[in-house]
């Protein structure tokens, strides 16, 4: 329900839109790393596995699921957070939304790290879980990026000119270890590494399309997105396979 309210308050049907709350400071345009306003339609992707996940918690088939019910209370906590943000940011509380999202992205690494440690039961598990909790997880990586520099700015840090190049390209970078670190602990999921570069990526757009311009900072956000994808393949390669299953007549012969 909080996550429900908190999002209709923040497509600006309860109140003022994310975009324009605080001043503007989390606008497209505000600062060199907000990613253009494209990228934003991935919520609608996440928002559609969040709401089949409620959903499947309540199948019958489900309740069985031990990777269900080890992430279970932290996915409502997520959706909780979530909808806490966007209330959070309507109030105008820039540096309570840092906290917010910095506590949203460790409830999901907790969740996506526990979804890890066992295998999905089904395919249509995997898409659910793995798929919904990798690309909330990824994406909510970016914006807590693009959000500390919003409270930063709004604080008195230079959005734009020759003052704000300088540190846009280190928090990049910043972000492209936390991919690495990401790939490294969470089994190199592919899910985390696109839904980073994704957000990574319009960063670059932004930032060679539109305003602030900025050829530096769109140039950093290209190679960290590069980066944050790349560092996946050679933990997906170093993962042991699964040995194949051998007929029961060839296994009994044996």
């Amino acid at each position: 329900m909080v996550m429900l309210i908190g999002t209709l308050y923040g497509f600006g049907l309860l109140g003022t839109p994310v975009e324009s709350s605080i001043g503007g400071s989390l606008a497209a345009n505000a600062t060199l790393l907000a990613p253009a306003a494209p990228a934003f339609s991935i919520w609608s992707l996440i928002y559609l596995g969040l709401f089949s996940f409620a959903v499947w918690q309540v199948l019958p088939f489900s309740r069985h699921s031990a990777r269900t019910d080890a992430v279970a209370v932290l996915a409502a906590l997520s959706m909780v957070l979530n909808g806490a943000w966007l209330m959070v940011v309507q109030a105008g509380w820039i540096w309570a939304s840092v906290v917010v999202i910095f506590a949203l992205v460790f409830t999901l690494g907790i969740t996506v790290r526990l979804l890890a440690r066992r295998p999905p039961a089904s395919r249509a598990e995997a898409v659910l879980l793995d798929g919904t909790f990798g690309l909330y997880l990824g994406w909510t990586s970016v914006a807590t990026l693009a959000n500390v520099t919003a409270a930063l700015v709004a604080s008195g840090l230079p959005s734009v000119g020759p003052n704000a190049e300088p540190w846009a390209p280190a928090v990049l970078a910043l972000g492209a270890v936390l991919g690495i670190l990401l790939a490294r602990t969470m089994g190199g999921r592919l899910t985390i590494a696109a839904a980073m570069a994704w957000g990574l990526g319009w960063i670059a757009v932004g930032r060679f399309t539109g305003d602030p311009a900025s050829a530096l900072t769109g140039t950093a956000a290209a190679v960290a997105a590069a980066i944050v994808i790349l560092a996946v393949v050679p933990v997906r390669l170093r993962a042991p396979r699964m040995p194949s299953r051998q007929p029961l007549a060839t296994a009994s012969r044996g």
